[in-house]
């Protein structure tokens, strides 16, 4: 491997070979035009591999297909063979081409581009197209490549005017559907059925392929998110390369003096006391990153992912190795390109130019560029968000290093494959976060590489998804009896509702947006339209950050990254949606810190367990109030608090779907749990709790949040609750109700295992808690654990459903 043995020593917890694998040719399709066939064959595709085949022949005799296959496993040719064979064979054809991400539709322009094929035609549609352009797409493009955000925002609204396009649509290829989980999945099932209907309207019937990276059932995800019955090919008949695949366990840092306690948070040892653990972006600032903070009684803690993997990029490019890097946080992909930078520099003046950072939020130009330079070998390496972990065919790398488990098995392959691509062998190194999942896995890697790839989870009956996505359909055409099965068995009451509001208005011929103005729909949850992040003294446009993001990253005050510079944010200003901000270099990083409430409004199931009812496990409906209050100045090289500074930004309300447990006080006491203990108990049972949902659910944490508290007003007792962070949930909390027991006992393991004394991130601490980790009792919440995991599994559960709160 790249890296240098002495650090490999102490690191490395596992080490999997995955052995190479051959390909099984098949022969040409007898329907594939020669000049298709000669085209692909000067880009040396002399004959595509059997899975290609078959399912691009089933797509090519009108079945509606997914092909779920591997990394790097041609799936790009499996849609491509029947979708150009109909533009050569039939003038007036067009191909819709959707993809999740900009990047992975701008490589497919190039792939469709280099074949020079005549009378296609492609162009992309997105953000990032010029008015120009778009009229030009609009009048003669035959394949447009886009994303569900421009489908949902352009296409569909003005269709009138995609008319054209609109007649001719043979197929519609839905690329990486693994991608549409939760919330977003929800709203792009809603929107490939607008485009059906829509497709309708101008009388054509186009058959929908879906690409997948390998993942669980994926014929009932596909039927579910297109509407359609599909036909599945999941057997990958492509070579591949062999992969060395590390679990990497950053050091413990040598032991100091404990920081003092900086909080000032009243009732911690009150029975009373709330904790609280918010659903906040990936992209929010975390202490990744920055030096550790201690815990007071100084426990050991282990040195940053993002400290490790920059040392790790370091040494790959030191040595030539072409590596990426990815990493959950646009801040941490900032942070983990200025370290290397720094490092290579140090010791090669010049060779820090060689790597650099790729993340959402930076202007279309700076996207290409950095593209290209990797592809072409200026850069060697590239620290990422999971912007480049779809699709885009970064031939040539040799090594990926992931900065902390992704949240599912499906991400975590997707983003290893991106190396050793076209059947060269490849290293990837997951190097685990001080965290409790991260931690489980590096010690426990059967769990991935044992495990089969999750199914992908989400729900097209959300009422706060369905709603919305009705007005958008009535606002394009009014919607009719005929449309209604169409969006399911819930869409009818749901009009009522709508109608009831006065939203739509109901006449014999169908149901009538009522406003002037389209609807303001958000697919991927954000809340609103992304903040820009501005220069103050230039006006320059620096970024954006999205609407959800926005109170946790650009609050007033904050330190923002931007392509290695540091920046602190003058104001922010909600009303415009604008962050105003100065360049500076601080000695310190900012941390922000809320307040959480939940309100119980419906129970749908709940489990009561163990003697005299001790235990009792609920799935309902919760309202959470949250607001970001304060932020802390914390000393980049200690750790150190400098001082808590007050903010003033509004509450967010959040109504979404929750999991929560319950333990009456006398089991407790039974249990040797003394009452002035249940605050610090319950709340590290949360904290390891919401760490290891992603095990069982397609989520990570960012996507959940938490609140425990030694008695709550709904339930009466002490509580854990852990909810989906998007409004009317994404299934998460229901899939942690269906495998309580499995869930819990993982979670109970890795705390019980930890070796810390007191909790520490690899088990009980949380890097977005609001209340600053405090308290924390590690003991006591295994005891908990244990306590709740005997009364699920010792005796049949008795069960209620759909009780009022």
């Amino acid at each position: 491997m790249f890296f240098a043995q002495h650090r490999a020593a102490d690191s490395l917890t596992h080490v999997e070979h995955l052995p190479p694998r051959p390909g099984t040719p098949a022969p040409w399709p007898d329907w594939v035009p020669p000049v298709l066939r000669s085209s692909l064959g000067s880009r040396g595709i002399t004959a595509p591999w059997r899975h290609q085949s078959e399912a691009a022949t089933s797509a090519w005799q009108g079945a509606h297909t997914v092909v779920a296959t591997g990394t790097g496993s041609g799936k790009s040719l499996a849609y491509q063979l029947p979708a150009l064979s109909t533009l050569l064979t039939d003038d007036r054809a067009t191909i819709l081409y959707v993809a999740p991400t900009k990047a992975l539709a701008a490589d497919q322009l190039r792939s469709l581009v280099a074949l020079d094929l005549p009378g296609v035609r492609p162009a992309t549609y997105d953000g990032d197209t010029s008015r120009e352009e778009r009229d030009w797409v609009r009048q003669h493009a035959r394949v447009v490549l886009t994303n569900p955000d421009m489908l949902h925002h352009g296409i569909l609204p003005g269709h009138a005017s995609w008319s054209r396009f609109l007649r001719g649509l043979r197929y519609v290829i839905v690329d990486e559907s693994h991608a549409y989980r939760g919330v977003f999945g929800s709203h792009v099932a809603h929107v490939l059925r607008r485009l059906r209907r829509m497709a309708a309207r101008y009388r054509t019937t186009p058959t929908f392929i879906l690409a997948s990276a390998t993942s669980g059932d994926p014929l009932r995800t596909g039927t579910r998110l297109t509407g359609l019955p599909v036909t599945a090919f999941t057997e990958d008949t492509s070579p591949r390369g062999g992969i060395t695949f590390a679990l990497w366990e950053p050091p413990l840092l040598p032991a100091s003096p404990a920081l003092p306690s900086t909080s000032s948070s009243p009732g911690f040892s009150s029975p009373a006391f709330a904790s609280r653990d918010a659903p906040t972006s990936p992209s929010s600032p975390s202490r990744d990153g920055d030096a550790p903070t201690r815990p007071r009684d100084a426990e050991p803690v282990r040195r940053s992912a993002l400290r490790e993997t920059a040392d790790l990029l370091a040494d790959a490019v030191a040595a030539g190795v072409r590596t990426l890097a990815f990493i959950r946080s646009r801040k941490g992909a900032e942070l983990v390109a200025t370290m290397a930078r720094r490092s290579l520099d140090t010791a090669v003046p010049g060779l820090g130019s060689r790597v650099a950072a790729y993340r959402s939020g930076y202007l279309r130009e700076d996207r290409r560029a950095l593209e290209r330079d990797l592809l072409d070998g200026t850069l060697l390496g590239l620290a990422s968000t999971n912007a480049l972990e779809l699709g885009v065919d970064l031939v040539g790398l040799d090594a990926v290093l992931i900065s902390g488990y992704p949240g599912t098995l499906a991400s975590l392959w997707q983003q290893a494959g991106r190396a050793g691509r076209a059947g060269r062998d490849a290293t990837c190194v997951l190097i685990a976060r001080d965290d409790p999942l991260d931690t489980y896995l590096v010690h426990h890697p059967e769990a991935l590489f044992g495990r089969p790839v999750e199914a992908t989870v989400f729900d097209p009956g959300n009422p706060h998804v369905l709603a919305p996505q009705l007005c958008c359909a009535a606002a394009e055409l009014p919607l009719t009896p005929a449309d209604l099965p169409l969006f399911g068995p819930t869409a009818e009451p749901t009009l009522d509702a709508l109608v009831a509001a006065g939203i739509l208005r109901k006449r014999p011929s169908g149901w009538y947006w009522t406003e002037r103005h389209r609807p303001d729909v958000d697919l991927r949850g954000a809340g609103g339209g992304p903040v820009a992040v501005v220069e103050s003294a230039t006006g320059r446009l620096l970024g954006t950050v999205d609407t959800g993001s926005a109170h946790h990253q650009v609050h007033d005050g904050a330190v923002y990254l931007h392509q290695g510079i540091t920046y602190v944010v003058d104001k922010l200003d909600l009303a415009d949606s604008v962050a105003l901000v100065h360049a500076e270099d601080p000695d310190w990083s900012t941390h922000p810190r809320d307040v959480t409430d939940v309100t119980v409004l419906s129970v749908r199931e709940t489990r009561t367990a163990g003697s005299a009812g001790a235990v009792t496990l609920s799935l309902g409906e919760v309202e959470v109030t949250s607001q970001v209050v304060s932020y802390q100045r914390r000393r980049l090289v200690s750790g150190e608090v400098i001082d808590v500074c007050e903010l003033d930004l509004p509450q967010r309300v959040l109504r979404t779907v929750a999991v929560w447990w319950t333990v009456t006080p006398e089991a407790l006491d039974a249990a040797g749990v003394p009452d002035v203990d249940w605050p610090g108990a319950l709340h590290a049972a949360e904290h390891a709790s919401i760490g290891l949902l992603p095990l069982v659910a397609t989520c990570d944490r960012w996507d959940i949040g938490g609140l425990s508290t030694a008695f709550h007003a709904d339930t009466g007792l002490p509580t854990v609750f852990v909810y989906d962070g998007h409004p009317g949930g994404a299934g998460f909390a229901e899939r942690a109700f269906e495998v309580a027991t499995d869930w819990l006992s993982a979670t109970r393991t890795v705390v019980a295992e930890c070796r810390c004394d007191q909790g520490c991130p690899s088990c009980v601490q949380s890097p977005k808690c609001g209340n600053g980790n405090n308290p924390l009792g590690k003991a006591d919440a295994v005891t908990v654990l244990s306590l709740v995991l005997s009364a699920l599994s010792r005796e049949p559960a008795r069960r209620t459903t759909d009780l009022a709160a």
